[in-house]
């Protein structure tokens, strides 16, 4: 039996395949889960060793890939999300702290965010939780400006603490008190716009930044929560256990929301990445790690990293390989079918070759900058980390940004070098620049490159040099 080619097809019958091809295609694209907490250690969670009691959160790595060498774009909150967002350094965009109130520094709306990219391919996008990249209530650049369709956050943290917040802010309007605790709350909003989504268009794929407020202070937790921690370790005081309190709220939460998805019967469609902002603020949840939340040392960066994506990325697996939040953005264009932006230096790799199990190899090396800290830079390469100072290392006294450090920023260039092998000394506690001398002149070398090409891109804040010195303004 002979098959007729497309062109003999009747007209009808030709248009029908025509629109299933189409309405196949649409669907293939994925819906995109982002689940953010805030200043968790690497180690706060049961699937990377901790004896919280997180099973949820623990199940979703048993159901896809575990990085245990991921990293946050950037040592600190704001740098941080603008990584994830733009797949750049986040000082190549302007922003080079945590932003305070009434800050001028912010993500210019020039910046292309991964939610503007899958907007324009006819993803629904949402945002919940901390945004803290600009001012919300003011007239920089809104989350609606940066691609969300919807958005229900804070400028920074749930205030006055994790329970009953007052100021979080809705679609540019201020809510007011909401009872709850925060990542209960902001559960509750993504579920809510994905169901209201579900009862229009269901064939529109999502993006949800699910962006968590907890383990960061001032912190609040379930008093069940706290109670059940003291009783199982009788020796924690009771500061102690409510952190513990609060991440296991956290993976509450997410259980909640994952089995809205399986609810819903889009677990399938849906790939999800579990990371944190940062590394901890605390000691006890950096184990085995130099330094802390803001330090380009290990411990300032190093953060949880689960991936799933069933049938596509095989669960229960482990990886080892340096990942960073810029490889957000062109992962989630890899995935989605939708090209990544070709006008703009981006800093990060996709990575789906790495969850399909394949080879890898990274485009831009890994490097990291606050220039508040010593050491202000480093740069990773392989099992190769390099550090350096900044030339004035009296500089960074000011909170966060002021106006003596914008020509710093600009001017200093870097000193002290340091190098570590981070396969045979994750502590790094054996600096080894006086000894493997090739290795230290060329990372040397491409991190003063690196480091020059970033600065020098960075937006040039004119700030008053009266900030945060009025009286009564806050810092």
């Amino acid at each position: 039996m002979r098959i007729p080619t497309f062109r003999q097809l009747p007209v009808w019958f030709a248009l029908a395949i025509l629109i299933c091809a189409c309405s196949l295609s649409a669907q293939a694209k994925p819906n995109i889960l982002l689940i953010l907490l805030d200043d968790s250690g690497w180690t706060d969670l049961g699937c990377y060793g901790s004896r919280i009691d997180t099973p949820n959160i623990d199940r979703l790595a048993s159901q896809g890939m575990r990085f245990t060498d991921c990293h946050s774009a950037a040592p600190n909150c704001s740098p941080s999300r603008v990584g994830l967002l733009t797949g750049r350094t986040p000082s190549r965009t302007g922003v080079y702290s945590y932003l305070p109130p009434e800050h001028v520094m912010h993500l210019p709306e020039s910046e292309v965010t991964v939610a503007e990219l899958l907007k324009q391919q006819g993803y629904a996008t949402g945002h919940f939780g901390k945004w803290h990249v600009t001012n919300l209530d003011s007239d920089q650049p809104q989350p609606k400006d940066h691609g969300f369709d919807h958005s229900l956050g804070t400028d920074n943290n749930a205030s006055p603490s994790h329970k009953d917040p007052v100021n979080f802010i809705r679609n540019g309007k201020a809510v007011g008190k909401m009872e709850g605790y925060s990542c209960q709350i902001v559960v509750d909003e993504t579920m809510g716009w994905l169901a209201e989504r579900e009862r229009g268009d269901d064939e529109q794929p999502w993006l949800a930044c699910v962006w968590f407020h907890e383990p960061h202070t001032p912190i609040a937790s379930p008093a069940d929560l706290v109670r059940k921690c003291q009783e199982k370790f009788p020796k924690l005081s009771r500061k102690h256990a409510t952190y513990y309190a609060n991440i296991e709220n956290v993976d509450r939460a997410v259980g909640r929301l994952l089995k809205g998805l399986d609810e819903a019967g889009e677990t399938g469609d849906t790939f999800v990445f579990l990371t944190s902002d940062n590394g901890p603020l605390n000691e006890f949840s950096k184990v085995g790690l130099r330094g802390r939340k803001s330090h380009v040392w290990e411990g300032g960066h190093r953060v949880p990293g689960i991936f799933r994506w069933p049938g596509r990325i095989e669960a229960g697996t482990t990886n080892k390989t340096p990942i960073s939040g810029v490889d957000f953005l062109p992962t989630v264009c890899d995935v989605a079918g939708v090209e990544a932006p070709g006008d703009r230096i981006l800093d990060g790799t996709s990575i789906l070759p790495l969850l399909r199990g394949g080879a890898f190899e990274r485009k831009r090396p890994l490097f990291w900058f606050f220039y508040r800290v010593e050491p202000a830079a480093a740069l990773r390469d392989g099992d190769w980390l390099i550090v350096a100072q900044m030339d004035d290392n009296k500089r960074r006294k000011t909170h966060p940004l002021t106006a003596p450090d914008m020509p710093a920023i600009k001017r200093d260039g870097l000193t002290g070098f340091e190098l570590y092998n981070l396969k045979r000394d994750l502590a790094q506690t054996s600096e080894l620049g006086g000894i493997e001398v090739k290795q230290f002149n060329r990372l040397k070398e491409r991190l003063i490159a690196y480091h020059k090409e970033v600065v020098e891109e960075g937006v040039y804040w004119e700030i008053p040099a009266d900030y945060g010195k009025k009286k009564g303004k806050k810092k």
